[in-house]
Order: structure tokens, then C-alpha cells, then sequence
């Protein structure tokens, strides 16, 4: 173990947890504020050198604290108009529904996100259509066919009030 890790053992299972330090904490403030910077640019940012932020970059990656970047794509600009989020119950006789449902969702090309929970609802889908004749086209041909839905509510999306992705640092 090192100093930066703690170590947590809860039911049997052990998770290291990495502490972050101020220069940790900045670095990852820099990094959600501009992730296409260069490692040279962060390191200026956040007050390193360009060596010292590459190793700790290195590390938050091993830690598996930095999963990777991506591009986040406005599919509103390429056509795609409306946004629905279905809450599903699943028939839990069945003992493979999550199984078998999850298998048939991610099929799907127009959902984006699937989620489960505890609770009454099982399984939030969040999906987009170009239009409602498209969104209705994709809601009797492929999710109405999904496998162990005992129970469905559609919930069309209107706007975006708060879509933070950033933790308080």
C-alpha cells in the first residue's frame, strides 16, 4: 500500500482508495476544464512540471480515477429531436429478466444510457428519435419487444436544467 492509498474492507471485499493531494486536486480541475490541453498546457495550469503532471496523469489513470476522454457529440445538431427516458419493471419471476432484457437493450442503437436500480423501477432507458413519428416507430418495433417488461413509463425529455459531469475538486 502506499501513502496515497486507503484501504477499506466492507463485507469481505477490499477497495483501495487513492487520497488526491492539492496538486491532484487542481490537475483534475485543469484537466474538466480543458481535456483536449497538452500535457505541457495542464502541467502550466495547474502549476507543475510538465514531468510531474505526466506521472501523476500516469497514476490517476492506474488508479482508474481518469477512465479515458471522449467527444461529447450535440446529436440535437445531426437531427435528432427528441429525447425519451423509459422507466421499466421487469417481471422478476423470470429469473434471467435483467439479464435477457439488458442483452436486448443494448441492441438497440438509439438507446444511449441504460441504468438499473433498487426500488420500484428496475431499469431506466434513456434513448433518442430523430422525431415522435421515428421515437414511435423505435417504441413499437424495439422496445415493446424487449423481453419481461411488467411495467413501462415513458417520460419525454424537455431540457437540460443541470448536466454537470465535474466533481467539486
Amino acid at each position: 500500500m502506499q501513502d496515497n492509498e486507503k484501504i477499506i474492507r466492507k463485507k469481505g471485499e477490499t477497495v483501495k482508495i487513492m487520497r488526491l493531494d492539492d496538486s491532484d486536486r487542481r490537475l483534475l480541475r485543469q484537466l474538466i476544464a480543458a481535456p483536449d490541453a497538452s500535457t505541457a498546457d495542464l502541467a502550466e495550469r495547474a502549476g507543475l512540471t510538465e514531468p510531474t503532471c505526466w506521472r501523476r496523469l500516469e497514476r490517476l489513470r492506474a488508479a482508474g480515477i481518469l477512465r479515458g476522454q471522449r467527444a461529447v457529440i450535440n446529436w440535437r445538431a445531426l437531427g435528432w429531436q427528441v429525447e425519451v427516458s423509459l422507466r421499466i419493471t421487469l417481471d422478476k419471476t423470470e429469473p434471467r429478466a435483467f439479464d435477457d432484457f439488458i442483452a436486448q437493450a443494448r441492441l438497440v442503437p438509439e438507446v444511449l444510457e441504460i441504468q438499473t436500480f433498487l426500488g420500484r423501477v428496475d431499469l431506466r432507458l434513456n434513448l433518442i428519435a430523430r422525431d415522435m413519428a421515428h421515437y414511435q416507430q423505435i417504441y413499437r418495433d424495439r422496445i415493446l419487444t424487449l423481453p419481461h417488461i411488467a411495467d413501462l413509463e415513458a417520460l419525454m425529455h424537455l431540457s437540460d436544467i443541470k448536466a454537470e459531469e465535474s466533481l467539486p475538486l
